[in-house]
């Protein structure tokens, strides 16, 4: 009877008339690369809670920001998944709204640059992303070099650049073009690796500024959907091209892809737990504050998520692909779940 009063409660106050425009299932969208995490907690949620599945719609961690922050009430979402951190201009948009939440992060991934077991396994700098895939390069030497458009057309290109730059040595990068598949403007993965990737791979090449920001738009840098499935497929029927997307994903698929070693830093479980991989990243889900205890289910599927079972060591989420966290922040994570 409690319950039912709130839902009419939290219904009125939008303005609608009756109970029956509430949602008795809880609604979640965001990031690609905790859908499938988010998907595993939901399933088995919904199994053993009495509780309906929760819905969870793969937006990318920028759309689902969007749709997130617009507002509080039934027709908005109660959770948006995320591969980085909220941003400021999205913190605002959610006050603007009036959107209270709680960020949680859920654990550790890192960002692969990969390919086909059949092409090349390559072992290169973040340099030499910076400079595969920037839009605009400088050819000259010196401080106030003036951007060009980007002409290095093959790996091996790159590789001459990139030690040309930094005084290193050469990486042996093969003469095929360079054909990288990355993710759209909306994905945290894609901003993930605008900071990892490029911008510090931007200053390993000696250069300031923000040139690092625009990608090519020459074939060289293609951006593709949320659909990882799809870029898998891609890989497999091309050894020469490469992909961008979280650890978990690649893990799942060793049969098919490698991942490039960077920076002299495998991409690995240990190597992400400690950060040593130049792609390591945390992952995150945000909750609607003012939902919890309204919608349904909402307390016992953060509790669920949001547990040792879940996420530790030995939870379910490990064999998916998902690094844990350290105790330390895991246990910050548990105060935070009990505080809502």
């Amino acid at each position: 009877m409690r319950l039912t009063y709130r839902i009419i409660s939290f219904v009125g106050c939008l303005g609608l008339s009756t109970v029956a425009h509430a949602r008795d299932q809880i609604s979640i969208v965001g990031s690609s690369t905790v859908y499938p995490f988010a998907t595993i907690v939901a399933e088995k949620f919904g199994q053993s809670s009495g509780f309906k599945t929760p819905v969870i719609e793969s937006t990318g961690s920028g759309g689902g920001m969007k749709l997130f922050c617009k507002g509080i009430g039934v027709e908005h979402p109660d959770i948006t998944n995320a591969s980085r951190a909220m941003k400021s201009k999205e913190a605002k948009l959610c006050a603007d709204a009036g959107v209270k939440f709680q960020e949680f992060i859920v654990g550790n991934d890192g960002i692969a640059l990969s390919n086909s077991l059949k092409g090349s396994h390559f072992k290169i700098s973040i340099a030499h992303i910076a400079a595969a895939l920037a839009a605009d390069l400088p050819y000259q030497m010196g401080e106030n070099a003036e951007l060009s458009p980007n002409m290095l057309k093959t790996w091996a290109d790159v590789d001459s650049y990139a030690a040309k730059r930094t005084g290193g040595a050469l990486a042996g990068l093969p003469n095929i073009p360079v054909t990288v598949m990355v993710p759209p403007p909306t994905s945290g993965t894609r901003d993930a690796m605008g900071s990892l990737f490029m911008k510090a791979g931007w200053k390993k090449l000696g250069l300031e500024g923000k040139g690092y920001k625009k990608l090519r738009e020459d074939g060289a840098a293609i951006e593709v959907g949320e659909n990882d499935s799809l870029i898998i497929e891609k890989l497999v029927a091309d050894k020469n091209m490469f992909g961008v997307f979280g650890y978990s994903f690649f893990d799942q698929n060793r049969d098919k892809v490698q991942a490039s070693i960077m920076d002299g830093v495998e991409l690995n479980f240990e190597n992400i737990a400690s950060y040593k991989y130049p792609g390591a990243r945390p992952l995150f889900f945000y909750v609607k504050t003012d939902h919890v205890g309204v919608i349904p289910g909402m307390r016992e599927f953060i509790n669920e998520f949001v547990s040792e079972k879940a996420m530790g060591k030995d939870g379910y989420l490990f064999p998916a692909g998902l690094v844990p966290l350290s105790d330390d922040d895991f246990a910050k994570q548990v105060a935070a779940r009990n505080a809502l």
